[in-house]
């Protein structure tokens, strides 16, 4: 409060006294001072003072209740991604790598994708294509090389007098390549079974020729389970006689532009192979446990009567994974031969070191509504190239190889808790088990990265109508994936320390050039490379010893230790391993010995310890390394991972 001082003017009353008349006398001394007088009538207010100095302030009053929560406010939109908060930045790495993504494609031969690397015709009409001057010769058609080395092969010319053209056996379907433009994109399935993989190698003699494709493999395989069939489409050169003889096929840069393009800016390898013969289910799961062996469960089909299967020769009398069918217990399941796997896989030694990681394929997620009306385990997807052989369900069992394990399964398709727990085992509390067990959709994927989630392990499986499996998929829409996928990660604030790879499951019974190194051998129903029930000797490298004479070890039915099993013949068919990131070699071709559980392999060195699934049995013990592909300075001690 201001304090204001009032100033007050008091006038006192003069008092004058009269003497009697008469002659002034003289003037007589003063009279005492009289009485005061009343108090004359209060003055006018003065001027206002200036201001005074604050007061100190005063005691603190108590505090008032407490008044009624607020409404909440509205959801705030996700905040962007950003590098300085990436979990993953957290766990220790060999290497400067904190993110592996790994899109792993369906039924590509080496030969088929990358026959003429880097040469392209460049007919008129078409997009050109010119390679840069200083790319390495790959061992394809056009330069074929004495593999693991760039010293070129000798022999007949691949592109004008093949051996799948002079061999009798082929009948009407002998042919030498040719190329499949985009109109030529959709085209047949073949047959990819590891019997008939060993019988187009030919290897009878000692040395596998590799000329009987278009009478072993040239032939369509029956539809996966969840597809349905439209009019059959035979796509071939019409010059090339029957249509077995669409599996000499080549397709060109026009189809298969984008992994060219990533093939110059990044580093491919022209020696990866499958781990094993045969299709898709052994090899996605030789892409996480590198064991196929160990049938621990199994639907209503026995083993005994399942094709997908192979006894091991033991005597426990356990069984080998050698075919599809379908994981045990998955909701969309269909197929009748199902079985559960015994063995380890990399989830199961991710998740002991709690490090996120999440197998993400397309159609997982069964609340989704396609723009077509399908939904659940019926989404479907038509491919852009058409007529196509047949559509499939976004969604196929037998290729996600994580369900075939009960420590990783999620058979219901639960959802995860939320996208920020997508990758992680628990929900927010970090004690509740999350649903989703690591498995997603890919749309999972791309939903975690735009919020800075971003997992340090993920493998993505496109929706099957882009996952470049022929008959369902195609090239064209593969790549429309990829794009998506590169653009989504290139774009990432976590771009700096991540690792593209891309693989693929088997070679669909493309033809390829190069006979394969046999590093496992096996006697078996299945077996054919080097006469019946025998596969044993290949195109051996390096040391050009024959193989191991005893095979990789599988699982044993007690827990204790395994013993030696067959029906894991390996390597099996080439397959293309391209990597992509600011750590990877550019404009470089790699000659180095791979197969699928190199990657394995990989995850393992840079997050494990160099840990293995089932040292002595699983084939990431005996994998060859992608450092080689690396840029050098990436491992952090400078070793190969």
């Amino acid at each position: 409060m201001r304090s204001f001082n009032v100033f007050r003017l008091s006038i006192g009353a003069l008092v004058v006294a009269a003497g009697c008349s008469g002659s002034n006398g003289a003037q007589g001394p003063q009279g005492p001072q009289g009485d005061a007088g009343p108090p004359g009538p209060t003055g006018a207010t003065g001027p206002t003072g200036p201001t005074g100095p604050a007061g100190t302030a005063g005691a603190n009053g108590e505090a008032g209740a407490s008044g009624e929560a607020g409404a909440a406010g509205a959801a705030g939109e996700a905040g962007a991604a950003s590098a300085a908060n990436d979990p993953a930045s957290l766990f220790p790495t060999a290497s400067k790598i904190k993110h592996v993504v790994v899109v792993f494609g369906e039924n590509i031969s080496f030969d088929h994708y990358f026959g003429t690397y880097p040469s392209a015709q460049n007919n008129v009409g078409e997009t050109p294509f010119t390679g840069a001057s200083d790319t390495p010769q790959a061992n394809n058609l056009l330069t074929p090389l004495v593999p693991g080395t760039t010293t070129a092969a000798t022999g007949p010319n691949l592109l004008s007098d093949n051996p799948n053209l002079t061999n009798a056996g082929n009948g009407a379907g002998a042919a030498n390549p040719f190329r499949l433009g985009v109109a030529q994109a959709s085209t047949e399935d073949m047959n990819h079974g590891a019997l008939a993989e060993q019988e187009a190698a030919d290897g009878v003699s000692g040395v596998a020729l590799m000329d009987l494709f278009p009478a072993d493999t040239g032939k369509a395989s029956p539809a996966p389970s969840g597809s349905t069939s439209e009019v059959p489409t035979v796509v071939a050169n019409p010059d090339a006689g029957a249509d077995a003889a669409v599996n000499i096929a080549a397709a060109t840069v026009l189809t298969v532009n984008s992994f060219w393009n990533i093939a110059q800016n990044g580093a491919l390898n022209d020696n990866s192979w499958t781990s094993t013969f045969g299709p898709s289910t052994p090899g996605a799961i030789n892409l996480v446990s590198g064991q196929t062996h160990g049938v621990v469960a199994w639907g209503s089909v026995p083993p005994s009567s399942n094709s997908s299967l192979v006894p091991d020769g033991t005597d426990a009398g356990g069984y080998t994974q050698i075919g599809d069918n379908d994981p045990l217990g998955d909701v969309c399941s269909t197929n009748p031969s199902q079985t559960q796997l015994g063995s380890k896989n990399i989830g199961d030694l991710l998740n002991a070191q709690s490090i996120t990681w999440g197998w993400f394929e397309g159609g997982f997620d069964l609340t989704v509504v396609n723009a077509n009306g399908t939904t659940g385990c019926n989404r479907e997807t038509n491919p852009t190239q058409v007529p196509s052989e047949e559509t499939s369900t976004d969604y196929i069992p037998h290729h996600e190889p994580f369900q075939f394990y009960a420590s990783t399964a999620n058979p219901t398709h639960a959802r995860p808790s939320s996208v920020t727990r997508i990758g992680y085992s628990t929900e927010a509390d970090n004690v509740t088990k999350d649903p989703a067990n690591h498995q997603y959709d890919t749309h999972d994927f791309f939903d975690a990265l735009r919020i800075g989630n971003f997992p340090a392990v993920v493998y993505l499986k496109a929706p099957a109508y882009q996952d470049g499996h022929p008959g369902y998929s195609d090239p064209v829409d593969e790549q429309t994936f990829v794009d998506e996928v590169m653009t989504a990660l290139e774009s990432s604030p976590d771009w700096s320390s991540t690792l593209v790879v891309f693989n693929y499951d088997d070679s669909d019974g493309w033809y390829d050039h190069q006979a394969p190194p046999i590093v496992n051998r096996s006697a078996s129903a299945v077996d054919a490379l080097n006469g019946t029930g025998v596969c044993n000797s290949g195109a051996q490298q390096g040391d050009g010893g024959a193989p191991p004479t005893t095979p990789l070890l599988g699982i044993a039915p007690d827990g204790g230790v395994g013993v030696p099993v067959q029906g894991r013949c390996g390597y099996g068919t080439r397959i293309p391993l391209l990597l992509a990131g600011p750590f990877v070699k550019k404009n470089y071709v790699d000659h180095t010995l791979t197969d699928q559980s190199s990657v394995l392999r990989f995850v393992e060195d840079n997050w494990l310890g160099g840990e293995r699934i089932e040292p002595g049995g699983s084939f990431d013990t005996i994998a060859g390394p992608i450092s080689n592909m690396l840029v050098s300075g990436t491992s952090l001690d400078g070793g190969a991972l």
